[in-house]
């Protein structure tokens, strides 16, 4: 079953660290958001493969948008 991360608040898209096929583990850092000068990691809640990457770096994000599915 595939797990969707969404963001939990409004940043940007400071560097994304995982491309689409990449393996992750539980914890794994995916994305680091950006937000008033705080980086914070978006991990991944599962071991799987990544197979989207919703976001691009330097996007603004809102929170509950998708930012890619690990499978």
């Amino acid at each position: 079953m595939a797990e969707e991360i969404r963001a939990e608040m409004v940043a940007n898209v400071w560097k994304v660290e995982k491309a689409v096929g990449d393996p992750v583990a539980d914890g794994d850092t995916v994305v680091i958001l950006e937000s008033m000068k705080m980086e914070i990691p978006v991990v991944a809640e599962v071991d799987g493969v990544v197979t989207r990457i919703a976001v691009t770096e330097g996007d603004v994000i809102q929170e509950g948008d998708l930012i890619a599915v690990v499978a």
